[in-house]
């Protein structure tokens, strides 16, 4: 199959964020890509993978094994798709060096210059190139913003960042070349370096004399999913070639902004991006696939976006034929997969069909507001109730249509279920409460009621879907998230109870104003800074 200009197109699946595709299920997802007409598919792994002599790396986190990744790998080789490694070697190791504090610079960055970083490295490229039969190599090192700013400046003293990224790339780049592997970074750091800070600096002149400074072999990878104007995309990749004549680039199926995916605005972004990819003379393309906090949506959600920017680069624009070419390639109806993203979609303004023009994300930060204390009360609207109910009834009814992936639409059907109730509970309960009304509190404690009987449904549905795809390990996290928050809603069940019985005079959290933080639906993705204005961790 034709990928036009391209020579590699590819995907990445994040394996880091708690969610590990198991073997069987990555064979699976590989096999659809590669219909699609994808030649590679990138493995996303902080630490997920098997090191050599390096006991807690990847500890209880659910890692592949040598053994996992070598017949990954042969899998994949054999139905033609190149399956790369895509880890990192300065920044994003927090759930490594968690363990090994000797290694530590600060935040979640390695402390570079630290003998026993690059013996651990090597470590890490020798237990790779066991497994895999590719040249390529992804080294990461993005967003070390704080790079050389915590033991590296005890022991150093202040140095030129750009100096310090620039020696550790080097080092790491001569261990890559010793196990025969081409490296790739990701862009942002030397850009931002190069350009003063700002990423989006598409009229920065660089200074010559760091292109001849970056390694020969390097490819940087810019990376961008947040822009809907083909000419940003165009002056990113002139400013990065002046940086490199090595470039790639990163695209985004978004579906990292809690459990439901965002195609609409994935392929608003795609199509600028490839088209200036296609102008760039851009030859190696992946589409990211990112599991921010908690990889709770599924990767066969965005399955529309994949197949959207695949038909792109083969040259395939009418949307017939995409959706054609998506039932051909996955089975199921291209629209009812793009249902997927409307538990997102509760503005009466944002139109099914178009979506908006921002990823926002109501159908997670609703779920885990408090009852009493949602720090987004002020934007809960009576009319959301609705809108998740009759969301919900397209998602069943797409559940009897889209036969193996029907799960996908049961779950995000029952969260609906769960936020017909509580996307307006904290309102009703200050008002019910503020008023002093019996009826209006006794209607509210009954839906409690029906809102914890159906959060508990839904967690069964969500922890169903999970073991369908993923390793066990990780959805701890989610047993803690969606068990606390079953316990929340139940606590203040109970507080509500106690005061319509006069057994406590008054609710003091309900007598608190909240401040207003948004007037409108935004992408709010943090659970800890969602659930509670109180602290979950201290430094003592």
């Amino acid at each position: 199959m034709s990928l036009g200009n391209f020579n590699k197109f590819g995907v990445m699946v994040d394996c880091s964020r708690n969610a590990v595709m198991t073997v069987e299920q990555l064979k699976k997802f590989i096999t659809v890509i590669s219909k699609m007409g994808y030649n590679q598919l990138h493995l996303y792994m902080e630490d997920t993978y098997e090191v050599n002599d390096e006991k807690f790396f990847g500890y209880l986190r659910g890692k592949y094994s040598k053994e996992e990744l070598k017949e990954l790998d042969n899998f994949a080789y054999n139905i033609g798709v190149e399956l790369v490694p895509n880890i990192q070697t300065l920044a994003h190791m927090a759930a490594f060096i968690k363990w090994r504090g000797d290694l530590k610079d600060i935040d979640d960055i390695l402390l570079v210059g630290n003998e026993k970083v690059y013996d651990l490295i090597d470590r890490m490229f020798a237990s790779l190139r066991e497994c895999f039969r590719t040249e390529k190599l992804h080294i990461g090192m993005d967003e070390a913003h704080n790079l050389g700013k915590g033991r590296y400046l005890d022991f150093n003293g202040l140095q030129n960042r750009f100096d310090i990224l620039l020696g550790h790339l080097n080092r790491v780049c001569d261990i890559a070349d010793k196990y025969d592997f081409e490296p790739m970074m990701w862009s942002d750091m030397f850009y931002r370096l190069a350009s003063g800070g700002d990423y989006y600096a598409t009229k920065s002149k660089f200074d010559t004399t760091i292109k001849e400074k970056i390694p020969q072999k390097l490819t940087l990878v810019y990376w961008d999913y947040y822009n809907l104007d083909k000419k940003i995309y165009d002056s990113m990749i002139k400013g990065h070639t002046q940086l490199s004549n090595k470039i790639a680039f990163g695209g985004g199926a978004w579906k990292w902004s809690g459990f439901a995916p965002h195609n609409y605005f994935s392929l608003k972004a795609t199509k600028p991006a490839i088209r200036a990819c296609i102008d760039g003379d851009i030859k190696d393309v992946f589409m990211t696939m990112w599991g921010d906090n908690g990889g709770e949506c599924s990767s066969y959600a965005v399955l529309p976006t994949l197949c959207y920017a695949a038909c792109i680069a083969q040259g395939i624009t009418k949307v017939s034929e995409i959706k054609q070419k998506f039932y051909e390639w996955v089975g199921v109806k291209y629209d009812d997969f793009m249902l997927l993203d409307l538990p997102n979609l509760i503005e009466p303004t944002i139109s099914e069909n178009k979506g908006r023009q921002q990823v926002v994300n109501p159908s997670k930060y609703y779920l885990y507001s408090d009852c009493f204390m949602s720090i987004f009360q002020n934007t809960e609207k009576a009319e959301y109730c609705d809108r998740f109910a009759s969301i919900a009834r397209k998602l069943n009814l797409a559940a009897k249509r889209t036969g193996e992936y029907a799960y996908l639409f049961e779950t995000l059907a029952k969260l609906c279920r769960v936020l017909e109730i509580k996307v307006n509970i904290c309102t009703r309960t200050r008002q019910a409460y503020k008023a002093g009304d019996k009826q209006q509190l006794d209607a509210v404690i009954a839906d409690y009621k029906k809102m914890i009987k159906r959060t508990r449904e839904f967690y069964y549905t969500f922890r169903n879907q999970w073991f369908i795809e993923n390793k066990p390990h990780g959805f701890d996290i989610q047993d803690i998230r969606l068990g606390g928050l079953i316990g929340r809603m139940q606590a203040c069940f109970e507080r509500l109870c106690d005061y319509k019985e006069g057994k406590i005079n008054s609710i003091p959290e309900l007598e608190e104003v909240i401040v207003p933080i948004t007037d409108k639906t935004i992408n709010y993705n943090c659970w800890r800074n969602n659930v509670s204005a109180n602290m979950f961790d201290f430094l003592y």
